[in-house]
């Protein structure tokens, strides 16, 4: 133990031995699925010592990030991926669970994404609820839009999010009573992940990457790593501003998001086509976003519907092409049992029988 930290709380200091036991459990849900990784094992071997000196870290007001490791994936899509150590993972849990309860009752029933008993397969199942409903049960004609926020991570305005998130959180300030969570907070958000950043790829990797899809390429005070557990909470508040838009004063009844991926159902195709302006409209003028002007996508839901990796029908969802081909890949690259138990448990979710049983 350090001097100084009286980590079970009995006498003298309460405020170090609750942040202590707070960070033990923002511990474990960090190293959940990770405990095989490089940072989790060496964080693992001395975590009483670890825990202790990031509450003091925290308490004493001189917590810091440390380097993030810079990589491509290439799978499903090129893609630049910030990853950040263990240790500032356990703060993101850490701050997660300070304050998502604060801003989940803020959030609109259809968002979701990093939200508890929500995610793809949710998302997925309320579409097929909305289709359903405006079509009344598939005999009558509705239309579908889906739209996208161009280079969404990498162009979310850090100070606009600083304040967004302090309007919600003041409306609970006991959250800041012990003055732990504002600074590291604060950090966190205006945090530059490419200043100081450990490389792990070619830098001539990037050429081919678009400057919308690197945070090397982002406007001064402007963007986000992807992975982080935080960014995913964050970019939810972010645009919570135009989900509440959408339905208090678009009143749009059919409408769902996950992440920037949005989805549109009505019976009527000039309402939809009425709608992409006045999104593209609020996105520019009250967030510093813009529509993908690629990725428009409005046709009659009878054609079929792609949303998050499926695409759905009257009656039977399929999985989406890419995901297809991606469980091929696995299968013939001999990828773990667990990667392939993944996906044919996503299948079973589907209508995937002739995937499943003719997988070549």
């Amino acid at each position: 133990m350090l001097p100084g930290l009286n980590i079970k709380g009995t006498g003298r200091k309460p405020g170090p031995a609750l942040l202590f036991s707070e960070l033990l459990l923002a511990y474990h849900e960090a190293r959940r699925h990770k405990r095989k990784s490089t940072g989790a094992r060496e964080f693992e071997c001395n975590q009483e010592s670890e825990l202790a000196q990031l509450t003091l870290a925290i308490v004493e007001q001189r917590y810091t990030l440390s380097p993030e490791t810079c990589f491509l994936v290439h799978q499903p899509v090129k893609r630049e991926i910030f990853a950040a150590h263990f240790r500032d993972r356990v703060v993101h849990h850490w701050i997660f669970n300070r304050i998502n309860s604060i801003l989940e009752p803020h959030f609109i029933h259809d968002c979701y994404s990093c939200r508890t008993n929500k995610g793809t397969l949710f998302g997925i199942r309320r579409l097929e609820g909305f289709l359903k409903s405006c079509t009344h049960n598939h005999t009558q004609t509705a239309w579908f839009l889906k739209l996208d926020v161009s280079g969404f991570f990498m162009a979310m305005n850090r100070q606009f999010l600083w304040d967004i998130l302090m309007r919600h959180l003041l409306r609970s300030p006991q959250v800041f009573t012990d003055g732990l969570l504002e600074p590291v907070l604060r950090t966190i958000v205006f945090h530059d992940p490419t200043q100081g950043c450990l490389m792990h790829a070619d830098r001539c990797g990037w050429h081919d990457l678009p400057a919308n899809k690197s945070l090397f390429h982002s406007a001064p005070g402007c963007g986000l790593p992807i992975g982080n557990l935080t960014s995913q909470l964050f970019a939810n508040v972010y645009l919570n501003e135009l989900d509440q838009y959408i339905k208090r004063e678009l009143k749009v009844r059919y409408y769902g998001r996950y992440v920037d991926d949005m989805v549109f159902v009505h019976s009527d195709k000039s309402f939809l086509t009425a709608l992409v302006p006045l999104v593209r409209s609020y996105l520019r003028d009250h967030l510093g976003l813009e529509l993908h002007p690629k990725k428009i996508y409005l046709q009659p839901v009878e054609h079929g519907v792609p949303f998050l990796g499926v695409f759905i029908l009257p009656y039977r969802t399929y999985p989406g092409r890419r995901v297809v081909a991606n469980f091929r890949l696995a299968l013939r690259n001999h990828a773990p049992v667990q990667v392939l138990e993944s996906y044919l448990g996503m299948f079973g979710h589907h209508d995937a029988m002739r995937v499943t049983h003719k997988p070549s």
